[in-house]
């Protein structure tokens, strides 16, 4: 072992300097195999393939010319709370009492207090008359939690390299375009993208996922008023699109590329300042009238190509941020005393909770969007008749459903068998599975509602984790043996993810491969659009 001693600050031997050009030489070729795999990781994912839209699009600078912006109304703008969400605990006593203060240029609105609530569905806004020569508005949303005499700010924010304990939202929204930046933003190129997701705001963004920081989500929009209500302001219809600011524009897909006018506005283009120029400029890569291949674009990479992220638009789906959707179909009761079977409101919260943490929008359409049926109770469906049940209950006969590369298809039933198993459909299809009830029951003898629905989402979400392709040997392996059973479920310890059978039925939750050896990365290698491929016998 070399030992090194300095004195008067230089090396005391030769053979030293070339100990340090020997680690220095070893430091280097680590740094270059690094780069050799960060190259071929991204060659695997395509990312040197991929080029950022806005590149070859059109962009417009803007300037302040001090007119009116829109000669057609008194410009007011209105900012919506469409769902307020708590992802962490927030008080050590019950739950939050929140309430919203929103400032439109530094004129502040405060709502309500919501009591004793940890969702919140019920919609609020607030609307200012703002200055109609000032294209830009200056917007912050604060969220609050009323606890005794100390009112404590929920996390909202991403946080950044200067603020590094920032919680609220700070925005500006600009007039012309009826798009806005800062906090929240929309950018095309998934390496620089929000993830959270544009009208969507979350406090683990800054990586505190697993600690308590009073992580929150709210999900919003900002709007401003239009003469002719078609969404699209009159300085971008008179300008850009040579629209008529007088005349409803909804539905128009002149270019024929399959999303309408109002699609291609609102994801289609972004505002940016530039700090070099200082000014403003608007970038417009999806152009209503220049056609763009929106069937085969997927920059959120979850599956959804633009011309299904549009039909699902109405449901909250985001081109630039992950989605999925799943079409719970439910069995009804048995004549003979055997209760519904059921995934409670309670264990639907639970699985999104975990889903939105990792900026991932899971949707269950439980009748909410057109499927999500109840089937009638049958004692025993078993692998060879649950085809039969996709087609005519998610099909429903017809073999081209578009639903079809859209959803997944997740049934609760009363008994199949097993506690539940991803089952092929006999068709190019790969994203049905099934749970029992009448299984998934026996796991939960303690008592209590809450204790079910962490069981319920347990199972379903570890069902659905295999139509992403998480399939590793973790807690799955079966031995006749109890010590060698004993031995696995040590061994596997470490992956703390319901794909785990020793943690399904207690955790609702896949892992992030943080706990060392024998744990595994679930939520960084979720495969969204595998259940769009055969399903092998």
């Amino acid at each position: 072992m070399f030992k090194l001693k300095i004195s008067g600050g230089k090396l005391m031997s030769k053979n030293k300097k070339v100990l340090c050009l020997t680690i220095v030489g070893l430091l280097l070729f680590s740094m270059n195999v690094s780069a050799i795999n960060i190259s071929q990781n991204m060659e695997q994912n395509e990312i040197e393939d991929y080029t950022d839209p806005i590149d070859n699009c059109m962009v417009i600078t803007s300037t302040q010319e001090n007119e009116d912006i829109d000669p057609l109304v008194d410009l007011e703008v209105t900012v919506t709370i469409k769902e307020i969400r708590a992802l962490d605990r927030i008080d050590f006593i019950g739950k939050p009492d929140f309430y919203l203060k929103v400032f439109i240029n530094d004129i502040v609105n405060k709502s309500k207090t919501w009591r004793n609530q940890k969702y919140i569905n019920e919609s609020w806004s607030t609307t200012a008359d703002v200055n109609d020569t000032d294209e830009n508005v200056s917007i912050i949303i604060q969220l609050w939690d009323s606890f005794l005499f100390r009112n404590k700010l929920c996390d909202l924010s991403g946080n950044n390299e200067f603020f590094k304990h920032k919680r609220d939202i700070e925005l500006t929204y600009n007039l012309k375009t009826g798009h806005w930046t800062g906090d929240d933003f929309i950018y095309p190129y998934f390496a620089w993208s929000d993830f959270s997701g544009y009208g969507r705001l979350n406090g683990c963004d800054d990586n505190s996922i697993y600690q308590r920081d009073r992580d929150c989500l709210v999900l919003f929009d900002i709007t401003q008023n239009d003469y002719d209500g078609d969404g699209i302001p009159y300085w971008t219809e008179v300008n850009v699109y040579g629209t008529d600011p007088e005349v409803n524009d909804t539905g128009r897909d002149d270019d024929g590329d399959g999303v309408p006018i109002e699609w291609e506005h609102k994801w289609g283009n972004l505002i940016w300042y530039n700090w070099h120029e200082d000014n403003w400029e608007f970038y417009f890569y999806y152009h209503p009238f220049i056609a763009e291949d929106h069937d085969h674009l997927d920059p959120d990479n979850d599956g959804l190509d633009n011309i299904e992220e549009y039909l699902m638009s109405q449901w909250g789906s985001d081109p630039f941020r992950k989605d999925i959707f799943v079409e719970l179909d439910q069995m009804e009761a048995g004549p003979n005393g055997e209760p519904a079977s059921e995934l409670g409101d309670g264990a639907k919260d639970l699985l999104r909770d975990a889903f939105d943490r990792q900026n991932i929008v899971l949707h269950i359409d439980d009748g909410c969007m057109g499927g999500g049926e109840w089937i009638p109770f049958e004692e025993e469906l078993n692998r060879s008749e649950l085809p039969q049940t996709y087609r005519d209950y998610f099909l429903h006969g017809d073999e081209n459903n578009w639903r079809k590369g859209v959803f997944h298809y997740g049934l609760v039933i009363y008994w199949g068998t097993w506690a539940g198993f991803v089952f092929n459909t006999n068709d190019s299809y790969g994203g049905a599975f099934q749970i029992s009830s009448r299984r998934v029951d026996d796991k939960h003898k303690i008592p209590g509602v809450k204790r079910r629905d962490i069981v319920y989402a347990g199972v379903y979400m570890h069902e659905l984790g295999h139509t992403l392709q998480i399939n590793i040997p973790g807690g799955h392996e079966q031995y006749d043996s109890l010590l060698l059973t004993m031995i696995s479920l040590w061994k596997w310890r470490p992956y703390k993810s319901c794909m785990n059978y020793e943690y399904t039925y207690n955790l609702v939750d896949y892992s992030d491969g943080s706990r060392g050896r024998n744990d595994h990365d679930d939520w960084s290698n979720l495969d969204l659009s595998a259940f769009q491929i055969d399903v092998p016998d």
